[in-house]
């Protein structure tokens, strides 16, 4: 057993209900990805569960082939900011694109959501990757991909910056000697780039935990070194332990080669655990969750993947044919794990579809059963945390108290912050701290 520092970090997707079809689930809210009792419902239960954060994916282009979920949705900042009110603890993390939107605001944004649920904010940084979304900003499409990143990295260095425009105690407040800030403590930053110009500062202060946790989820070779770069968390498409090492190993060597430490970069895959009383009832809860999915809406869910290519025009029970680099410039990583699937495995279209769309994993069975699995994975050192994809209210009922009972995972929350719950370093001011190496 590996020498944990850190106990198991847990997460879930923030979301009104689950899977491609889960709109139709007799128990499910139909209009839930609008209905903020759903979202409100998703993150008190994991609360309860203690987990360390809730996660919203977003994307702001559609298309006729678009599943139900992405038609009509909450933007990230907003429902974000509403689910802080009726959590205490859990953290709150939005996707927001480096792609096309200013540094600027985006900043300010998770700024004033850092501070609005006192220091509970993280950021998912991505890189736009359907080709539409560049026509809804003034594009004729998308940037390539090594240039969506070269601007990603410039990005968050912009808002790295921006979130040290002011020292912890620069806000003074003072009523009887009439001095509200300290504006010694105010810093600009004067940023000039190949694709910014920022001058600062901020107009808003740091919170609790001094600034949102950074997390990235981009798998390429640019996504992976940005993440060891800069964030201070990655998501991973890996939970099975020989490539699970071999992407942590990576990350982990890429970060030292930064100047990091290598335990500076939590790593979260993805998992779907599936709990039943008996792997027969697990079994049977996982035929259930996909009888409303077809064939037809699994290759629509595939192919956004792939900026909406037309799969159809394949046979449905033949190999899938080798298809060359149709993913370069869209989800890159993810593109490029599914043709590798159908690559090593023969697939065919229909295998391949219903297999991304409706993933059924090794994480199924009895509560000990998937406990065991995720004891097992954990304690190799090689991840710290899990995203919880679904059946969150069976896995906080039975599996949470079994990872307690074995000492692995919290039985309370140790901060009122997100960093401080992820147990990561608080991040001097870079101001103040060369103040004082001076």
């Amino acid at each position: 057993m590996a020498n944990r520092k850190r106990k198991l970090k847990l997460a879930t997707f923030l979301s009104g209900f689950s899977g491609i079809a889960g709109w139709r689930h007799t128990d499910a809210y139909a209009d839930g990805s609008v209905n903020f009792e759903a979202f409100k419902k998703v993150a008190q239960t994991a609360e309860r569960g203690l987990f360390d954060f809730a996660f919203v994916a977003d994307s702001a282009y559609i298309t006729e082939d678009s599943i139900p979920y992405f038609l009509s949705r909450f933007e990230p900042a907003t429902i974000l900011s509403a689910v802080s009110v009726v959590t205490r603890n859990l953290g709150l993390v939005g996707t927001f694109t480096t792609s096309f939107s200013e540094p600027f605001t985006t900043a300010r944004q998770l700024a004033s959501l850092d501070k609005l649920s006192g220091g509970r904010a993280g950021w998912n940084a991505v890189t736009s990757a359907l080709e539409g979304l560049g026509r809804n900003h003034s594009h004729e499409r998308i940037h390539p991909h090594e240039l969506r990143y070269e601007i990603a990295n410039e990005y968050l260095d912009i808002a790295l910056g921006l979130w040290d425009s002011w020292e912890d105690d620069a806000f003074i407040r003072d009523k009887q000697s009439g001095v509200y800030a300290d504006l010694s403590k105010m810093h600009r930053l004067n940023h000039k780039g190949k694709f910014f110009q920022v001058e600062g500062p901020l107009n808003m202060e740091r919170s609790p935990q001094g600034r949102p946790v950074v997390f990235q989820a981009g798998g390429s070779e640019p996504g992976r070194d940005l993440a060891a770069r800069l964030a201070d968390a990655i998501y991973s498409r890996h939970s099975d332990i020989p490539r699970a090492t071999e992407f942590s190993e990576d990350i982990r060597r890429r970060a030292v080669a930064y100047g990091r430490a290598p335990t500076d970069i939590l790593i979260f895959p993805t998992i779907t655990p599936i709990v039943g009383r008996t792997r027969e009832e697990a079994n049977a809860k996982y035929e259930e969750r996909i009888q409303y999915v077809n064939i037809d809406l699994a290759i629509q869910y595939m192919s956004r993947f792939f900026s909406f290519y037309d799969f159809t025009q394949h046979a449905l029970d033949e190999p899938l044919p080798d298809l060359g680099d149709i993913g370069k410039d869209s989800f890159k990583s993810t593109a490029e794990l599914y043709l590798r699937w159908a690559k090593e495995e023969n697939l065919t279209l229909r295998q391949l579809a219903l297999r991304v769309a409706t993933p059924r994993g090794d994480y199924i069975g009895t509560p000990v059963e998937v406990a065991d699995k995720i004891q097992a994975i954990y304690e190799t050192g090689i991840i710290d945390g899990f995203i919880i994809g679904d059946g969150l209210e069976d896995f906080v009922d039975d599996v949470v108290p079994i990872l307690q009972e074995r000492g692995i995972y919290r039985t309370e929350y140790e901060s009122s912050t997100l960093r401080g719950n992820l147990e990561l370093d608080y991040p001097v001011n870079r101001y103040a701290k060369s103040r004082g190496e001076a």
